[in-house]
Parts: C-alpha cells; structure tokens; sequence
C-alpha cells in the first residue's frame, strides 16, 4: 500500500519525510493520525489545509510549525518551538512545551495544557496562547500582538520590550522584564479572557483573578536617557 495514501501513519515503520511529504499534499482532507512520533524533530511542519492531525506521543523541535489551517493535537511533550511561525490554525499540547513555544507566530491558536519552558511567545506577532501552568523567563519578549494567557507562574522578565502584545497572568511573576506594567482590567479585557479560556477549554475560570499586563510604551520614542 502506498504509504501516501495512508490516513495513520507510523513513524516507527513510515520514515518522516514520506509523512510529511503526504501532510502536504494538495488534496489533503479529513482526519490523520501519526502514531509513534518518538521525540522526532520536525512533525507535521508546514500543514496548509483545514485537517485534523492527531500525533500520539511526544515530539522534538518545531512540531506543527508555520502551521496553516490545520487543527493538531499533540498527546504528549513538545520540545523546542512547538507551533514556530504559525499563520492559523490550531495546535494543542496535552503535556509540556520546551522553550520558545509559538515564537514569532502571526495567527491562529497555540493551547500548552502543561508548562511552558522559557521564552514562550518570543516575538508574538498575532498569535493567542494560552497556558494552563506556568512559563519559564522571558516569555513574551519582545511581542508584537495576540495575546498570552498564563493559568499558573511565570518567570524572571515577563514581556521584556513588548510592544502591543496583551498577557494575562493568574499566578505570580518572578519580576517583569523592561516597559512591562500591570495595566486596569476593563470590562472588554474580561470578555475577552473569558472568550480565550473558554476556546482552551478552562472555561471553569474566573477571570477575575487574572491580572493584565502590556506596554508601558516608554520604549516607544527615542530620548537622551535611552540613547546608550
């Protein structure tokens, strides 16, 4: 049987590359499942059709990256850049997510259930994330836009440098990075974090006991204090 044409795929018998060469096929459609991903790098990169991926185990680097329409469901860990450069879509992670999870990503929905390691949302650029337990340091560094929803702690330099990025954060933050701030939780904020747990489904939420933080927009203009 042509392995192309297959809609479960096992890494442990189908080589990678044919896998994901059959992820981009131009009629792709439906439901697929990749069974025994075994930490390997690079699982259902670059999808752009509106499939259902269903991956069951833990994957390495970049899993799901530049992900286009697809909804993918990890059952397990993911490591380093889980959902990088993702344009829409979503990706869920029913483990932990290693460092720089959803960096520089423009759109769509990234869903950590577990922790996320350091620098989760680097350079966001659209992107919503939420977090059902902590993020390591300088997450949101540098975030351009989306917004990041954080359920349990975060670390040292929490949105260092952000720009127009919204964080939301129930737990407690070791320190915020450079122009971030706590900011007034209006009534659209609260609609709007309601909106984003009930989509990650943690609707059971108060978003009342969230805070918000963003841009100071200190950074924004150049003056003499800033100029070394």
């Amino acid at each position: 049987m042509d392995p192309l044409n297959l809609r479960r795929y096992d890494l442990a018998t189908i080589p990678l590359r044919e896998v994901n060469t059959a992820l981009h096929a131009a009629d792709l459609a439906g439901e697929i499942t990749i069974d025994n991903p075994a930490g390997a790098h690079s699982v259902a990169v670059g999808l752009d059709a509106p499939v259902r991926v269903s991956i069951n185990g833990h994957v390495g680097y970049y899993a799901a990256g530049m992900n286009q329409q697809a909804e993918v469901t990890i059952d397990g860990n993911a490591g380093t850049g889980v959902a990088e450069n993702m344009m829409s879509g979503t990706v869920v992670v029913r483990g932990n997510a290693s460092q720089s999870a959803g960096a520089t990503a423009h759109g769509g929905l990234l869903v950590i259930e577990g922790d996320a390691a350091a620098r989760c949302g680097i350079s966001m650029k659209g992107v919503d994330i939420v977090v059902g337990g902590n993020v390591g340091h300088s997450s949101a560094f540098m975030a351009q836009a989306g917004r990041l929803v954080i359920r349990g702690d975060a670390g040292e330099g929490l949105g260092d440098s952000i720009y127009e990025t919204r964080i939301y954060v129930r737990g407690q933050i070791a320190s915020l990075g450079a122009d971030c701030v706590a900011k007034e939780m209006r009534a659209e904020h609260l609609e709007e974090l309601t909106g984003l747990l009930k989509v990650a489904g943690f609707e059971d939420d108060d978003p009342a006991t969230y805070t918000r933080y963003g841009s100071a927009r200190t950074l924004y203009h150049f003056t003499a204090a800033n100029k070394y």
